[in-house]
């Protein structure tokens, strides 16, 4: 899994944001994916809940490879929804809670796998899957003392602060142990 680790950690390397474009057109996903690129941004995820954000990831996939940018699909639950998200182009998964069925698909179609976790239980399942990088959800109601709380016993996890997040509160989250933070 050294590759799927070495993955997140080139795509968050120039800038600790991801940003998710939830619920937009294709146009209007392909516009706010291009905002985010030209503000240095490099890790888009469109959420697949629905036929038209299939639509909007492989919009934006299309507008992402004429940078030479990749972007990955969200919401991921099921194993249909990797193969989904793989026939639109994601190049990664991102995932509200971890599924080593869904991290397995993902993994076995070469798009890394984020999962979601909640708790020390979540994250040490993670962990002995061979994932060095989760998404804390719902990071706004977890908590910021939760981020330092989970660096005691995980030193090595890698944690994207998800849900809630914003310009506002980022710097706090960052500061208390988040690696990432992903604003919608």
């Amino acid at each position: 899994m050294e590759t799927v680790n070495d993955w997140f950690d080139d795509a968050f390397s120039s800038r600790p944001v991801m940003a998710i474009l939830r619920g937009f057109s294709p146009a209007r996903s392909v516009a706010l994916a291009q905002r985010g690129w030209d503000a240095g941004i490099t890790c888009i995820e469109v959420p697949v809940q629905s036929a038209a954000a299939v639509d909007a990831l492989a919009a934006v996939v299309s507008a992402g490879a004429e940078r030479g940018m990749t972007v990955g699909a969200g919401t991921v639950v099921t194993p249909d929804l990797v193969r989904t998200a793989q026939q639109a182009g994601a190049a990664f998964t991102v995932a509200p809670g971890f599924d080593p069925a869904v991290a397995r698909a993902s993994i076995d179609a070469g798009m890394p796998h984020l999962p979601g976790v909640a708790t020390g239980t979540d994250v040490q399942a993670a962990a002995a899957f061979g994932l060095g990088w989760v998404k804390a959800f719902p990071a706004s109601v977890l908590g910021i003392d939760w981020f330092a709380a989970m660096k005691g016993p995980f030193p090595a996890m890698r944690f994207v602060a998800t849900g809630g997040m914003n310009a506002r509160n980022a710097p706090d989250y960052l500061a208390a142990g988040a690696d990432v933070v992903a604003v919608g």
